[in-house]
């Protein structure tokens, strides 16, 4: 979510024929652009390339600004799939997309005021003493106001967008039809699953309801921790659509990129850690690696959590079989690796053995921080940029058609927004002995389900405020 936003409001459309002829309005200007290049290129002499005449600069920009004036579920898919490494979208695609988590605009005060009557009543300004109209923050779905109430507590509370929630599933159909324009996608790519999971979890997260009881659990089994902090719940201002909590005060986590590297260290592996906790121990995870999620408490340097909108259910199958993959991609050999890959899904049996060999062999690089026994250095490391291009490579091959699970896919979303965040950081960090410690508990067996009581390595120990910002 992006914080003290600053640009002019727009209004949300809200009806279903209004969002659809705003879809209209960008798959017409699409294809007129398509149209008119493809025209040109014929009067050169040329033979029009598809792909090359959508995925133009001024295509992708339409599509970035017209996305992030609908906002929701049009705006959140697209955010989700800018974060796919160029496995299933180009790479023109992916940059394009990527830029819109930070372009979402706040809805006008007259819409708020209309939302907040709707929710709270038309007397709700009566139950505070201040309420700055102006959003310290907004996203895909909604956005947050600073409140204080007549009792004295200081609030932070998040409205969502008139008519996301009706609109998700036309929303995602309506962005489905964008895709399959030519040379979008390769040819035989069925995002049909991915689709349907988008749409589970795009309803899950725009039910403020289920984030409150999110916010409760990690909150329950984050109670007393010495490196996080979540704001409390207040329920009684709570609703579907709007979700009140304590305003915390705390600092961007990039404000962290000229601490100590130390305390750089620790604020990582902490983060690492707690990735390894949701997915072993605790059940589940939140999948929204945005590190606007991710702040800092200026006074006890504990680390800030927010967003528990898009948490995950963790299957213990699937716990069960990355703790099987982490095993054998510590130490085991290529057929093992293959054999645990081939189980979570990253290729199927039907995958050319071509195009398993690429996957395998990408996977394999994103292992060296995991298989080295030192502290691996996320900030001299040229890793992510060797990542990327082989992903564009995968990507480009327009033959490669398998999407992994959308579980998976979401999980990975994670994984790499812990290592964008390392990499912010000039981190170092232990990996090894961290996985090592969750890939020894026994499938079906029982880890420490409190990070506290038994913090993790020494770079994770507790975070203070004296060791500098």
């Amino acid at each position: 979510m992006r914080q003290d936003d600053n640009r002019p409001a727009a209004a949300v459309p809200t009806g279903r024929v209004g969002r659809l002829f705003q879809f209209g309005g960008i798959a017409a200007g699409v294809a007129g652009s398509v149209a008119l290049g493809g025209m040109r290129a014929l009067a050169q002499g040329q033979r029009p390339d598809p792909a090359q005449l959508l995925l133009t600069p001024a295509n992708m920009q339409r599509l970035t600004n017209r996305l992030s004036h609908l906002r929701g579920a049009a705006l959140k898919l697209g955010q989700m799939l800018s974060m796919d490494s160029g496995l299933v979208l180009p790479d023109e695609l992916t940059a394009i997309l990527a830029r819109m988590r930070d372009d979402a605009r706040h809805m006008p005060p007259k819409q708020l005021q209309s939302v907040l009557d709707a929710e709270w009543g038309a007397g709700w300004r009566g139950r505070f003493a201040r309420f700055d109209v102006r959003p310290f923050a907004a996203a895909s779905i909604g956005q947050v106001h600073r409140a204080i109430a007549r009792d004295g507590r200081d609030l932070a509370i998040k409205v969502q967008y008139p008519g996301v929630r009706a609109s998700i599933d036309s929303d995602v159909d309506n962005m489905a039809t964008l895709l399959r324009l030519p040379g979008v996608l390769p040819r035989g790519m069925d995002l049909a699953p991915l689709l349907t999971e988008a749409k589970r979890q795009l309803h899950a997260e725009a039910d403020y309801t289920a984030e409150a009881a999110h916010l409760r659990h990690f909150g329950a089994l984050l109670a007393g921790s010495a490196c996080f902090v979540l704001p409390a719940l207040h329920e009684d201002l709570s609703t579907s659509q709007v979700l009140a909590m304590d305003y915390l005060d705390s600092a961007p986590l990039d404000s962290l990129v000229s601490a100590p590297q130390d305390r750089r260290d620790r604020v990582a592996a902490a983060l690492i850690e707690l990735v390894l906790q949701e997915l072993f121990v605790f059940g589940r995870m939140q999948t929204d690696p945005n590190l606007a999620n991710y702040r800092v408490d200026p006074v006890s340097g504990r680390i800030v959590l927010l967003d528990f909108g898009a948490v995950q259910p963790i299957a213990p199958t699937l716990a069960a079989d990355f703790r099987a993959l982490a095993r054998v991609a510590l130490d085991g050999g290529a057929e093992q690796t293959r054999a645990a890959m081939l189980r979570i899904g990253y290729f199927g049996l039907e995958t050319a053995p071509h195009h398993q060999a690429l996957i395998q062999s990408m996977f394999e690089m994103a292992m060296t921080p995991i298989r080295q026994h030192s502290a691996f250095d996320f900030g001299q490391s040229d890793l992510l940029e060797r990542l990327r291009a082989m992903g564009m490579a995968i990507g480009s091959d327009r033959e490669l058609a398998h999407v992994p699970p959308a579980a998976t896919l979401f999980l990975h979303r994670k994984i790499g927004g812990m290592y964008l965040m390392a990499a912010k950081l000039r981190a170092r960090v232990a990996l090894r002995p961290m996985v090592e410690r969750h890939c020894t508990v026994k499938d079906g067996g029982k880890a420490d389900a409190n990070p506290v009581a038994h913090p993790p390595p020494a770079q994770a120990q507790p975070i203070r405020a004296s060791d500098g910002a």
